[in-house]
């Protein structure tokens, strides 16, 4: 930390430069640092100790203390957009495990971090990525139906959130909100035009990270995203309606048709209204569209080198066979063109050989002409957010806040990612020296 600490500061106060008071951006660096130390627990007590100051310091500046992490996001997230220069936004969630009932939006329910239901918090983010490096750019807390008092009619239980809500001070305007709704707004704030039409925008984007600030003006970059994300039809219109490509997993039983099926209307007998064309069989699924394209329509494809070498695999090649065919998912919510036929997008599969089938699928609406390596790395690229969430809990105590504040959540969360930001930075060019 001595060595590099100058270069933290100088980071730190161009993220936090948008903090109006200069005592703000000092604790701002001072909570940094204390994420970044040595030690396996990053809350407040312990940081405090391991940095020489009372906690309270700390505390009230996450939790009551005046400033706008939002600002701080977009900072960040335009500082990755120049310095790693990404290829795609990758969406994901993770659980945040606690042992109690008043952390905000924490319930029992089902968390990939745990594997198992528990009970947690969720936060859902947005990651900008390449192969060589990522960031973390915006959050959004989960709320379950269970801390939202519109979703029932029971007195009781509605008196009992408000109570929940006011002692975590969440905003009146934050409901329950499916997480692939919260991802499309963390996109729609990222994307979306600065609010007074200048390159900074407004600052002012919710307590919630939410979209009704005024956008960022980054580049619509393709999306990719786990199955999770990428088996709800609504998240794919979604992305579709604001113009923002994709690549998502989905799963082997979705339902689709080849792309050669056409739809077909009886013969009009004159008597009544038309009929409408329509598919007269019932869709196949996507195991069943790659095992008639059969294993021989594969190609062995490498899509990064990473870093275990072996004397058998010498450049630490990543490879497997891929073939990509298109098809047309079938859904009543997609919506049918005129002539009743479903839109055709991009169905990528990995076979790996010896096997009898396809082990993962993916579907992309990127054009037709998309070569299948760039499919193949996209569709893998989502191996970035492994490495950040390692990074951020392993290393930088994002899951270790303890507070019981809404803003304060989002404010750790929020400093944890402008930590591993500057520990990109450090790798990258470890030698540098700060600038004057």
């Amino acid at each position: 930390m001595d060595q590099v600490r100058p270069r933290l500061e100088a980071f730190a106060g161009q993220m936090l430069g948008g903090l109006a008071r200069s005592d703000q951006r000092v604790k701002g660096e001072l909570y940094l640092r204390g994420l970044m130390l040595d030690g396996k627990r990053k809350s407040m007590q312990p940081m405090a100790a391991r940095l020489g100051v009372d906690h309270q310091r700390l505390q009230q500046f996450v939790t009551s203390s005046t400033w706008d992490h939002v600002e701080v996001r977009k900072r960040v997230a335009r500082w990755a957009d120049t310095f790693i220069g990404p290829e795609a936004y990758v969406i994901d969630d993770s659980g945040f495990p606690k042992d109690g009932s008043d952390s905000p939006g924490v319930a029992r329910m089902y968390s990939g971090t745990l594997g198992k239901v528990g009970n947690c918090q969720i936060g859902v983010s947005v990651h900008a990525v390449t192969d060589a490096a990522s960031a973390a750019i915006n959050w959004a807390l989960f709320l379950p139906k269970s801390w939202d008092d519109t979703t029932t009619d029971d007195a009781e239980t509605v008196a009992q959130i408000k109570r929940r809500r006011a002692r975590c001070k969440i905003p009146d305007d934050v409901r329950h909100r499916e997480k692939w709704r919260q991802a499309l707004d963390l996109l729609d704030q990222i994307t979306g035009p600065p609010s007074d039409g200048g390159a900074d925008g407004g600052a002012d984007g919710g307590a919630d990270g939410g979209a009704d600030g005024g956008g960022w003006g980054l580049a619509r970059l393709p999306v990719v995203a786990d199955a999770g994300y990428g088996d709800v039809t609504g998240f794919r219109l979604g992305l579709h309606e604001r113009d923002l490509r994709y690549v998502v997993a989905v799963k082997a039983t979705t339902s689709a048709y080849p792309v050669d099926a056409v739809p077909t209307a009886p013969a009009y007998n004159g008597r009544g209204r038309p009929p409408t064309p329509r598919y007269r069989d019932d869709p196949s699924n996507l195991t069943a569209l790659a095992l008639a394209a059969g294993p021989d329509a594969a190609q062995h494809l490498t899509w990064r080198h990473g870093s275990r070498k072996t004397t058998d695999n010498p450049t630490a090649a990543m490879h497997s066979q891929f073939l990509a065919m298109r098809v047309r998912p079938a859904n009543r919510d997609i919506p049918r063109r005129a002539d009743g036929s479903l839109p055709e997008c991009w169905l990528i599969v990995e076979w790996p050989s010896g096997m009898s089938e396809p082990t993962d699928y993916w579907l992309s609406d990127l054009p037709p002409d998309t070569p299948l390596h760039k499919l193949v790395r996209l569709a893998k690229i989502r191996w970035r957010i492994e490495h950040d969430y390692r990074e951020l809990k392993d290393g930088l105590g994002l899951d270790h806040f303890e507070g019981r504040s809404y803003i304060g959540w989002h404010r750790h969360v929020t400093l944890a990612a402008l930590a591993q930001a500057f520990c990109t930075l450090i790798r990258r060019d470890p030698k540098a020296p700060a600038p004057a």
